[in-house]
């Protein structure tokens, strides 16, 4: 059963991987509608991740209050060894893709927010940002 869930935790990985390269690849090209779409498939693969990651803590310590007197390399096969081998390095690239999809966002945030900065100017009134008192926001030249 171990085997099995570590399988499926495997897969979920690959396809959230999957997912946020796609989102990358999108964020590029201004295409974000695309993103938006895939929100709902990736949260219900990090949920099923997480669900899996679960099973997998039952199924190990299950594992282990059986033989108590062993560690847990010895409890395991050699496929199971395999499997959360594959899983360290797919947690390890999503962890790298994610890194680049959170830069490309933080950057297309701040390029937005200083654009709606020159649109419309705000001061700090304390620690909150307000629209400015001028009467007119924007100036219109014809």
């Amino acid at each position: 059963m171990l085997s099995y869930h570590l399988q499926s935790a495997l897969s979920d990985l690959r396809d959230l991987i999957k997912i946020t390269e796609s989102d990358v690849e999108d964020i590029k090209v201004a295409n974000n509608n695309p993103q938006f779409d895939r929100l709902k498939l990736k949260e219900e693969k990090l949920k099923s991740f997480e669900s899996k990651k679960a099973m997998i803590d039952h199924e190990i310590s299950s594992l282990m209050s059986v033989s108590p007197d062993k560690d847990l390399p010895q409890l395991l096969n050699e496929e199971q060894h395999n499997y959360l081998d594959q899983l360290k390095v797919e947690l390890s690239t999503l962890r790298d893709v994610n890194k680049k999809y959170a830069r490309l966002v933080l950057t297309v945030s701040n390029l937005y927010n200083t654009f709606l900065e020159r649109l419309v100017p705000t001061e700090m009134q304390g620690y909150n940002k307000v629209v400015s008192k001028d009467p007119s926001i924007l100036e219109v030249r014809v």
